[in-house]
């Protein structure tokens, strides 16, 4: 019956109403009634009525080829000078916002430059940059509201630091030591903050993608004005996590954003052996997405871009997949060595030519908000402070080792407890095997 009525509903509306009023017409001759029938069977030949497409019947055999189809345009509203180029795209944003996008920029990189010489040195076990990627963060972080949920990938540092993670916190998590949020018990920069509306990132790649369509869809049901914002890469897109998640978005009408960082490496693959066809936005309208490319070294394209998204997220519980067109800079990891697959000129190119924050800096001194002098003391006054974050982060001791065996359970249950026993004996019998003076009481 259903059915019935769904092919109904695919029915002109002359056809749609025309069945009723047979019915309430006195009986006819039996050819005038199959004459009707006729019209019909032949209106219905002529539209198909599959339920799982809509489109028309075509009698020529015709294969869709990727390559004919243009690309999704890129969406710009700054040029690499900091030029505006239509008016009508500039989002205004005050002066007090453009500043605060521009410094936690240079306050990353600042961060970054100093955390991985500090691997390097074996100070930390591990760290990723996130070199060029910046203008990606901010720009679509300041779009959000404060209450909107995050489901981070690993280089979404920037997104926590709009949201005033503490400098110490950053830190702390690095080492794993007892401000550590998270207790020491995961890799530096799987940052998290329950009170900042940050989910604490995971390893494995796209696990996040149907985890944030769950909580979006979970919003929904609330309908309490929240959305939810996914960043990966164009490396996770290829997950199946990810096919997944945009099927179950588009199907559920979910508020999320999905936020694609096409840095064209993904771990150390570039894109043209990464997928075929018309990179990651292209998919979205095969899943009933909203989508939008977007360059992602422009601070003001990413924050429209966002904040349309969002818009659209809220008032018509509409996902949106925006990919930003962006480069990596740094190497993947400190695991990573990027001249193995890159040269050093593709590199540099867009270190010099199209980095965000030359492009922003360069708007910004074409507006009058910025100039050499605060530049200087900005550089100098957030290099002290990320200093001072890190010789304490580093001054700290790390997590008893008790906390191996708390959280486990809601309660610690008898045989836990037990191993925990065994181990505190095992540590005093061979006490000068343990640096136990690093680590806070057990």
């Amino acid at each position: 019956m259903a059915l019935h009525r769904s092919l109904r509903s695919l029915l002109p509306l002359p056809l749609r109403i025309a069945r009723p009023s047979l019915r309430s017409l006195p009986p006819r001759p039996g050819k005038r009634l199959l004459s009707v029938s006729c019209a019909r069977r032949q209106d219905l030949d002529d539209k198909p009525l599959f339920p799982g497409a809509s489109a028309e019947y075509s009698d020529t055999m015709e294969f869709i080829q990727p390559n004919v189809i243009a690309g999704i345009p890129v969406y710009r509203v700054m040029d690499r000078q900091g030029q505006i180029i239509n008016p009508k795209e500039d989002p205004k944003l005050d002066k007090e916002t453009v500043l605060k996008m521009y410094k936690k920029m240079t306050l990353l990189n600042t961060m970054d430059r100093i955390l991985y010489e500090s691997q390097r040195q074996g100070r930390i076990s591990f760290y990723m940059t996130n070199y060029g990627e910046e203008g990606t963060h901010m720009g679509s972080a300041a779009a959000l509201e404060p209450h909107d949920l995050v489901f981070g990938q690993y280089r979404e540092a920037g997104v926590l630091m709009w949201r005033d993670f503490p400098l110490d916190m950053f830190m702390s998590q690095c080492y794993g030591n007892v401000d550590d949020p998270g207790k020491g018990r995961q890799m530096p920069v799987h940052y998290g903050s329950n009170e900042l509306n940050f989910v604490t990132i995971s390893s494995p790649l796209a696990t996040q993608i149907p985890q944030a369509v769950g909580a979006a869809y979970a919003y929904k049901r609330a309908n309490n004005d929240r959305v939810v914002i996914c960043y990966f890469g164009e490396g996770a897109a290829s997950e199946g996590d990810a096919h997944a998640g945009f099927n179950f978005s588009a199907t559920l009408e979910c508020p999320v954003i999905f936020f694609c960082r096409n840095n064209g490496y993904a771990i150390s693959t570039p894109t043209d052996e990464q997928y075929r066809g018309d990179g990651i936005a292209a998919r979205g309208p095969g899943y009933g997405i909203l989508s939008i490319r977007v360059d992602g070294n422009d601070v003001f394209a990413v924050y429209n871009a966002t904040r349309e998204a969002r818009r659209r997220a809220v008032s018509e519980n509409q996902p949106t997949l925006i990919e930003a067109m962006t480069y990596r800079i740094g190497h993947h990891s400190t695991s990573d060595d990027s001249s193995a697959y890159r040269s050093v000129d593709e590199v540099n190119y867009w270190d010099k030519q199209d980095h965000p924050i030359s492009r922003l800096r360069n708007y910004m001194l074409r507006e009058s908000m910025w100039n050499d002098s605060l530049e200087k003391d900005w550089r100098k006054q957030s290099r002290k402070l990320v200093l001072e974050a890190f010789e304490k982060a580093e001054k700290r001791l790390k997590p008893s080792p008790s906390e191996l065996f708390h959280d486990v359970y809601k309660e610690m249950t008898p045989h836990i407890q037990r191993q925990m026993d065994e181990m505190r004996r095992h540590v005093k019998i061979y006490a000068e095997h343990y640096p136990m003076d690093k680590f806070d009481k057990f």
